[in-house]
């Protein structure tokens, strides 16, 4: 099963934060639904002040073109889209419009031996 690591930055203010963490405690059901529906078997996104880490775990089906194509003739998640954005911020090194960045894997444990 592919796993996928990625990273973004929220705007630094514990109000926001606070925000933020309170929309992720129940999602919108048509976001969990597109979430599911695109190949995403399993997610946790984890926080260290305002920086996010979020593991995906994804089906052999699942592709970030088709998973980005599907969200944009998503109404229910381009607004949701537009709404976390006024709690995130993208990466200095970040492409215009690019949230989420695909994290390079640098260690694994188990192809040490």
């Amino acid at each position: 099963m592919p796993r996928y690591c990625l990273t973004v930055d929220l705007i630094n203010d514990p109000k926001l934060i606070a925000e933020y963490e309170a929309y992720h405690e129940r999602i919108w059901p048509e976001i969990e639904a597109s979430i599911k529906d695109s190949g995403i078997t399993g997610m946790e996104i984890y926080r260290y002040e305002n920086r996010l880490f979020m593991i995906m775990e994804t089906n052999d089906s699942f592709s970030f073109e088709a998973k980005s194509a599907a969200d944009a003739s998503n109404e229910k998640v381009q607004e949701w889209e537009t709404l976390m954005w006024n709690y995130q911020q993208a990466l200095p090194t970040a492409k215009k419009g690019e949230k989420w960045i695909v994290m390079k894997k640098i260690f694994d444990l188990n192809n040490q031996s």
